[in-house]
């Protein structure tokens, strides 16, 4: 009797707990939207040369309402150098906190991410193949420029193909297994490592070698309002496809019978999430590289402040993320005066301490 009284309080404690969290949403939203529009700002307005945030808001004023331009170079840095910079930080931020978000759900683990699961390293190796293999030819597919898109879609293949290993591989025996599958991603994806490296070497150009490299590492620099519209696109798409499936993700977390029981099509639902998180991680690893431990950070503080519940998950993420990189951007591009940092060790070094304490939480747990 007393075990069945402390049962039932555990589990009013949990739904209470749970309408917080829900309560909490609209107003970290709010908050999260405030702090972006302060970042971006903040984005623009730092740099080698600081410009006051008034004039910096004066400058994207005239551009969008068709005024006339200020004279001078800093309407120049402004408009054409710092925010397409800083919207493309906001973007990919973006995506790759609603793509951890799902792939944390797809295979039912808070440990997982693109970079983990080896995805970011299929994409890097099919942007990195092409890039390669066209100035072996004489072609200039330089990452971002005129053979953007071809690289683009090389790097969604190569995304794709890294992950339907990895998902061949995790239902090997018939059943799915989430622990095998995050084993086999992280020995795929640095076997796909090493031969991207591999290639690298193989540029005999050091320049473009430096350039790929830093790249890899993460990087937004060169960030031209060309590159914008790809991964813009492919976000908002993604987004919205995802929002759709929320609560077939809830369900999924509840694991495969218990899904199907409540009427979802849990193998469509998988193929669909499957495709929506390779497309997304191919077009942002081909504009950024590969940012690691974003899509692992993002969701599991967003989870914390409101839940699991996946309609109001995605979209925090979605901002939490673009919060976060542009604030790394920031910092990457300003910490040394003089000399960028690839945004990949900014990330690194906040993402391994959160690795590490959500291993330490786990078996804790366990």
């Amino acid at each position: 009797m007393a075990g069945t009284t402390s049962t039932t309080r555990g589990g009013a404690a949990a739904v209470r707990r749970e309408r917080v969290r829900a309560l909490r949403a609209g107003p970290l939203a709010a908050v999260l939207t405030a702090a972006l529009v302060v970042a971006l700002t903040a984005a623009v307005s730092l740099g080698a040369v600081d410009i006051p945030p008034g004039e910096v808001w004066e400058a994207v004023g005239r551009r969008i309402t068709g005024q006339r331009p200020a004279p001078g170079s800093r309407d120049l840095i402004v408009w054409q150098l710092r925010v397409p910079r800083a919207l493309l930080a906001a973007v990919v931020g973006a995506g790759l906190g609603v793509v951890g978000t799902a792939v944390q759900a797809l295979v039912r683990n808070p440990l997982a991410d693109p970079f983990l699961l080896g995805i970011s390293s299929g994409a890097s190796l099919g942007a990195v193949g092409v890039i390669v293999l066209g100035a072996g030819l004489g072609l200039e597919l330089t990452i971002g420029g005129i053979a953007g898109i071809t690289v683009s879609l090389a790097a969604f293949l190569g995304a794709l193909a890294a992950f339907s290993l990895v998902w061949l591989m995790a239902r090997r025996g018939g059943g799915f297994s989430p622990l095998r599958l995050v084993l086999a991603g992280i020995g795929i994806g640095q076997f796909l490592s090493g031969l991207t490296s591999y290639l690298v070497l193989q540029t005999g150009d050091e320049q473009q070698t430096r350039g790929v490299l830093f790249w890899l590492m993460g990087s937004l620099s060169g960030a031209t309002w060309s590159q914008l519209a790809v991964p813009a696109i492919a976000v908002a798409l993604g987004m919205l496809l995802l929002q759709a499936r929320a609560r077939g993700l809830n369900a999924m977390l509840m694991g495969d019978e218990t899904a199907a029981g409540l009427g979802v099509d849990v193998a469509r639902l998988r193929r669909e999430i499957f495709a929506v998180t390779s497309v997304l991680t191919g077009v942002l690893v081909a504009v950024s590289g590969a940012i690691g431990f974003v899509g692992l950070m993002v969701p599991h503080v967003c989870r914390m402040l409101v839940g699991g519940d996946h309609r109001r998950l995605l979209p925090l993420s979605a901002l939490t993320g673009a919060v976060l990189l542009v604030v790394v951007d920031l910092l990457a591009r300003t910490a040394l005066d003089g000399q960028e940092v690839p945004i990949g060790v900014v990330t690194a070094l906040l993402g391994a301490p959160t690795l590490l304490y959500l291993l330490d939480r786990r078996l804790e747990r366990n």
